[in-house]
Order: structure tokens, then sequence, then C-alpha cells
């Protein structure tokens, strides 16, 4: 979202930012330079008074900024940018398919919206059978800090920190960035690497992030006997951009709440092949054989599979990585996915017989 404001000031937009106050992405929103609205709760668990005050404040907002287009990515915020409208267009985001309900009071909703951006052709699908109108229904890429993670970063600082740098043929190093989660894929992959050691002893495997199933996995890993060769990192965000360049491969074994799966757009800006599940936005963003390699399954011997082509093969490798760079930059910059957005409103506007 903060990348999408900055894209569409750029394009020479008016706009706007309303968030819950007080937690990490207002942070990340004013270190961006960017002052969200005052005087909104958007807390879904507020009293309703508070929600009428957000109400109130909103429709204020609109009638003295001209608003053209409400753009909201909750369902709380759907419904507060529905009554609160007026004349402008209102769009929702939805990032993963679960945010997709059905039933009639959803349907009426849906119906009063101009358009529907979805990230993933498996959200596509669950709006059409919770009814929404397939002219309605726009895809759009996802977006990351392109320049960020296409800068060559210098892994070595990382590589020196988790002992990748021991001498001796090294083997291949293999990471996944997403939440200690259930669903995640972490078992699967752990087990799959596990297959690979035989070939590869010195290989090594990064589990970056945070979450409530690390007691979970660490005490699998001590099961497995394998606490030397996969190392958990914990949660990185200021030298992310090198920890993906002290990788060899790139996996995601599952989408999470974002379905685009941005963690493997960044892998890709950073020049590194992906292994991914079929599942979000990675069947459309990792193409097979060219920018990584697909599994479509949930068996270690898959994942072994594909992590055993890559390890096997490192120019392949290479040139995977590289194209995966090319994708990113054609197709995950800001100003893509804001040219991309733009082009809805200015379509919706269209339609609504407001477009300046």
């Amino acid at each position: 979202m903060i990348r999408l404001v900055r894209g569409l000031e750029a394009r020479g937009h008016q706009v706007s930012l309303a968030l819950v106050p007080g937690d990490r992405f207002e942070a990340k929103a004013r270190e961006a330079g960017i002052e969200p609205v005052a005087g909104l709760s958007l807390d879904v668990k507020s009293a309703p008074w508070s929600w009428a005050r957000d109400l109130a404040r909103l429709r204020a907002l609109v009638r003295r900024d001209a608003v053209d287009v409400i753009h909201t990515h909750h369902s709380h915020d759907h419904w507060l940018g529905a009554l609160s409208r007026g004349g402008a267009a209102l769009a929702r985001t939805f990032h993963n398919h679960r945010a997709v309900k059905r039933g009639l009071l959803r349907r009426a909703l849906y119906r009063d919206t101009d358009a529907v951006l979805v990230v993933s052709r498996q959200i596509e699908d669950r709006c059409r059978l919770a009814g929404i109108r397939p002219e309605r229904i726009f895809r759009v890429s996802g977006v990351i800090d392109l320049l960020r993670f296409t800068e060559n970063a210098d892994p070595a600082g990382v590589r020196g920190e988790l002992g990748l740098d021991g001498g001796a043929p090294a083997g291949p190093v293999i990471g996944t960035v997403a939440r200690l989660a259930h669903n995640r894929g972490h078992e699967v992959l752990i087990r799959g690497f596990r297959r690979l050691l035989p070939r590869y002893p010195r290989a090594r495997l990064l589990l970056v992030g945070k979450g409530e199933a690390r007691p979970r996995l660490e005490a699998l890993v001590r099961e497995l006997a394998l606490e030397r060769e996969i190392l958990f990192t914990g949660y990185r965000d200021a030298d992310l951009p090198a920890v993906l360049h002290a990788l060899d491969t790139f996996v995601l074994m599952g989408a999470g709440s974002d379905e685009s799966c941005r963690a493997a757009l960044e892998a890709m800006a950073a020049g590194r092949p992906v292994v991914a599940r079929r599942v979000g936005a990675l069947p459309e963003v990792v193409e097979q054989g060219v920018t990584g390699l697909l599994v479509d399954d949930e068996r270690p011997e898959s994942v072994e599979a594909a992590l055993a082509t890559l390890a096997g093969d490192p120019e392949r490798a290479r040139r995977m990585g590289e194209a995966g760079r090319r994708r990113a930059v054609e197709a995950f910059s800001p100003e893509h996915h804001a040219e991309e957005v733009e082009t809805i409103y200015l379509e919706i506007l269209s339609r609504r017989g407001r477009a300046s």
C-alpha cells in the first residue's frame, strides 16, 4: 500500500492513506514520508460509536477533498468505504482467497463495489463463485521495493554470522522467508532438504522468519538431528537483501496471508532461482524451467527432486536467477503497479461518467 501511494503520487494524483493508528504499518508509512489521515480508528474490534465517528470523519473527508476513488483492503474498511463514498467509485483489493466471503450481505457489498482487484487466479475464481461480475474483477501484479533487492547486496556479513563460509567446497545454501506458522510448508521443506543431504552433506537450509510454530519446527529439527544443517535466523528486515544474496536457491511452499507471495518476488529481484509450490500467485510468477521450478504436491520427494535439480546444475540455476530478476524488473516495480491500478481507476470512473 505504501508503494502504491508513492507510485500514484508520482503519477500526479493526490492520495490520502487511512490506517489503524499505533501499529507497525503506521511506523512504516511515516518512515516513507506519508502522513496518515488523522482522527480515525478503523479498528474492527472497537465499539459501535467508534465506527460512527470513523464514518462521519470519512464522509467529511470525501466531501472536502472531492475524492474520486476509495480503495479498501480489508472487510471493515470496505464497509466503511461503501457507507461513506458519496459519489466516489469504490475499489477493494483481495490479498488472499479466504477474505472473499459469501452470503447475502457480502453479495450486496460486492454488488456496490466498482472494482475488485485480485493478486492471483485462485482469488479471481473465488470472486466469481461469490457472485462478483467478471467485468468488475481485475488482476494486478505483485509489487516490491525493486531497487532495494536488485542492487547487489554483500552477503559476506550474513554468511559469516551463520557460519556458511567454512572453507572446502561448500554445499548449496537453500533458504525460505516466511512466517513460522501452520500451513506455510516448513515441515515438508525440512523433510525434503533432509533427503538431499546424502548427496550434499555440506548443504545448509536457512529458515528466515518468526512465528508461533518455531518451537514445533525446532523440535522437528532436533528429532531429525539436523541442528547443524538447518539454521533459524529469526526475523530479518534491514539486511534481508544480503540474506537473499547469501542463498543459492530460494524456496516458498505456502502463500500465507499475501497471495502475491511477495517473498518470492523479492528473491527473484535478488537474482535467486525459486522453487515453489503451486499456491497463490506462484504458478503465474514463477515460470517453470525459466525462473524456477514448481512443485505440484506436498511430498518431501518432490521438494528434494527440485532442490537436487538446481544443486546439480549451478549454471542452470544462475540463468534462472537472472531470468527471475528480468521478470521482476518488468512486472513487479512500484511504477508498473501504480500504472496498473491507475488504469483500473480510470476505467471505473469512466463507467460512472466521472473520468477527467
